[in-house]
């Protein structure tokens, strides 16, 4: 039931929304896109690097989940600690439940002990559709010659209750770590849960 409402409240839209993904196996679609702290960044300088999509959103109880419980945090730390690049992208619009200027994107990634690479402001929505974003958080990993290796869900319990993060399996971890093996990814696609990303039109 705490799950349901949590879900009415933040308008999950997690199925069904008409927005193109690029498959995954497929080259990763490049963006150039405004950081936070005001640097240009695009995803083909990244060449050569693994990197992670995240689509947050800080007023949705489902990214608040993995926030309040520092389990977003601590996956963003120990994922970037190899050298992989993980890119938090916030696609609300103006007016919208998670937009936020940037200073606000600052000041909420200090209060949150986040630790994000970057934190690129994508309020007109073009990177979130040319992703298929659907839901906050959704998640995305690319390996290092910029092919799309797992689009989906952060992990295998569609809930936002902190309880059950230690239960499930956390589908970016076990892209990552089967990518760092040279193994093939063994889950590569999920169903993403949390709130609709609350694009403009």
């Amino acid at each position: 039931m705490k799950t349901l409402l949590s879900m009415m409240a933040c308008g999950v839209a997690a199925i069904g929304l008409a927005v193109a993904a690029p498959a995954v196996g497929s080259q990763a679609p490049d963006f150039t896109g405004m950081t936070a702290s005001g640097k240009r960044i695009s995803l083909s300088e990244f060449e050569g690097k693994k990197v992670v999509l995240e689509w947050t959103n800080d007023g949705c109880p489902f990214v608040q989940k993995h926030y309040d419980s520092g389990n977003m945090q601590a996956l963003q730390k120990k994922v970037t600690s190899d050298g992989t690049v993980w890119i938090s992208i916030i696609s609300s619009a103006p007016g919208q439940q998670g937009h936020a200027t940037p200073e606000q994107a600052n000041t909420l990634t200090k209060d949150r002990n986040a630790a994000p690479n970057y934190v690129v402001l994508d309020e007109s929505g073009e990177i979130g559709k040319l992703y298929g974003a659907k839901t906050t958080p959704h998640m995305f990993v690319i390996d290092e010659a910029q092919t799309l290796q797992y689009a989906g869900a952060i992990d295998s319990i569609p809930s936002s209750n902190q309880a059950d993060i230690s239960r499930a399996t956390n589908y970016v971890t076990a892209a990552l770590n089967s990518l760092r093996s040279g193994e093939a990814v063994v889950t590569r696609q999920s169903q993403p849960y949390g709130c609709s990303v609350k694009y403009a039109s």
